[in-house]
């Protein structure tokens, strides 16, 4: 019990103390007493009082809050459907950008933007409604030739497809890129992952999709548990495997694909946390999902400071940083599973 609360206090602190930071830090630098005071101010109606520059106020409250929580939003996303997905698939290496999924709502998403597709009683969840759809599509797709090329669908053979598929994607995106005119920076910087100038709306638009593909993994922990011994020894101890691998690969889908409508493509955030969480904290779905929500954000959150300020005044895409952190991750994954399978 002492454990746990240690986990999520020392996951909690690294959350809070990289949002105060990242509000904090700019090109006009506003003190963390003055942050405070101002989301008091403006989130619970409490006194601000006369010591607080108004300017810091829409620095704070209009720039760099809804930024820094649209990113720690976008971090959690991608980094339960990671662990969900890595559990499920009984691999380390699982995540949805390696699976494809995130190529798949990057096409929904580029073609939303590149045909101006707006559905009249979705108005501004028109983007998020079909990069999700397209993530489903992707998932399934994959999974079937999967099982096409081998029956017993290894978890290599569901991640080669997935690459595969995530190649093929690219290249669609590609010659929409090369068919584009006027929108073609807007498309270009969306595809680099960014989470500047979206402000409050886009929080918005994420944070449903967020709740409702977070709630249905975390209803599906004990499982996740379960499965990740096996799917038989799953169906002896009583699980409904086939139905809770389409719910969880439904709820995986939608919260990257509500990730990637709101920030373009962000990769590795999927496969660098859960891995991450699960060497710190061990590898029980019931706090390795929630933990990786928290530590997702926090990293996502720090990972678009650096972005912001690494070469200032430019701005990097915060998915030029995930990569540089992830590929690395990834070779150091695949080479320790390579040393594990030698012995």
């Amino acid at each position: 019990m002492k454990s746990n609360l240690l986990k999520y206090t020392l996951s909690l602190a690294f959350l809070i103390s990289t949002m105060l930071i990242a509000i904090s830090v700019g090109s006009v630098s506003v003190p963390i007493p003055e942050i405070v005071k101002i989301i008091g101010s403006e989130v619970f109606h409490l006194p601000i009082g006369n010591d607080v520059d108004p300017k810091s106020i829409s620095i704070v409250y209009d720039i760099r809050l809804p930024r820094v929580i649209l990113a720690g939003l976008v971090g959690a996303s991608l980094a339960i459907a990671g662990a969900a997905f890595q559990g499920l698939l009984r691999n380390p290496l699982a995540d949805p950008y390696i699976l494809g999924v995130s190529s798949g709502a990057s096409v929904g998403a580029v073609s939303t933007l590149f045909f101006n597709i707006s559905i009249p009683f979705l108005g501004m969840y028109t983007l998020p409604f079909l990069s999700i759809l397209s993530a489903l599509a992707t998932i399934m797709t994959v999974l079937f030739f999967a099982k096409k090329i081998d029956k017993t669908m290894r978890v290599e053979s569901i991640i080669l497809t997935g690459i595969i598929f995530s190649s093929f994607l690219g290249s669609i995106i590609s010659l929409i890129i090369a068919l584009t005119g006027e929108e073609l920076q807007q498309i270009i910087g969306w595809l680099l992952g960014s989470v500047s100038m979206r402000g409050w709306k886009y929080v918005g638009i994420i944070l449903p999709f967020l709740i409702i593909g977070g709630l249905l993994l975390l209803m599906n922990t004990r499982e996740l548990n379960a499965m990740s011994f096996g799917e038989d020894r799953a169906q002896h101890l009583g699980v409904d495997v086939e139905k809770r691998k389409m719910l969880i690969l439904a709820a995986g889908s939608i919260l990257t694909g509500a990730a990637v409508a709101v920030s373009g493509t962000i990769g590795f955030v999927g496969l660098v946390i859960p891995h991450l969480t699960r060497k710190l904290w061990g590898p029980d779905h019931i706090h390795l999902l929630p933990l990786s929500i928290i530590t997702g954000a926090g990293f996502l959150i720090l990972t678009d400071l650096l972005s912001r300020t690494i070469i200032s005044p430019q701005v990097l895409p915060v998915g030029v940083i995930t990569a540089l952190v992830g590929a690395p991750v990834f070779a150091m994954i695949l080479l320790k599973q390579k040393k594990a399978k030698g012995r």
